[in-house]
């Protein structure tokens, strides 16, 4: 799965898209591997741009669970933006909307995150 990515001063945002399950789960941790480390590495935090992501199964929730618990033990922090209204309907159901912090808009979660970083992204 690709994970396109970009840096705003002291935060990364990593945008999945397309569906998130059994059958890519592995390739989304992999991919999200290396940007776990650089974040704990550089004391970044991680917005999950989750506005392109159509679908996450329960698979992806855990890939999801396990990124939060690495980051939690690295001192980083990984929170959630802009998921679309399945997506979101998943989380609740789940309950995953009380383990992540989760904001409407990335710029949000960047602004709650870091002044700095939210002011990177208004610059474009």
């Amino acid at each position: 799965m690709p994970l396109a990515h970009r840096h705003y001063e002291n935060a990364l945002v990593l945008a999945p898209t397309g569906r998130l399950d059994h059958d890519n789960c592995e390739a989304f941790r992999e991919e999200l591997a290396p940007h776990l480390q650089r974040s704990a590495k550089d004391r970044a935090s991680i917005v999950l741009d989750l506005s392109g992501l159509e679908y996450v199964s329960s698979a992806g929730l855990r890939c999801f669970m396990l990124a939060a618990k690495q980051a939690k033990a690295q001192n980083s922090r990984v929170v959630i933006a802009a998921m679309q209204p399945v997506v979101a309907e998943i989380f609740q159901i789940a309950r995953f909307n009380l383990v992540f912090e989760a904001f409407p808009k990335v710029r949000d979660a960047l602004a709650a995150l870091s002044p700095a970083a939210a002011a990177a992204f208004d610059r474009g």
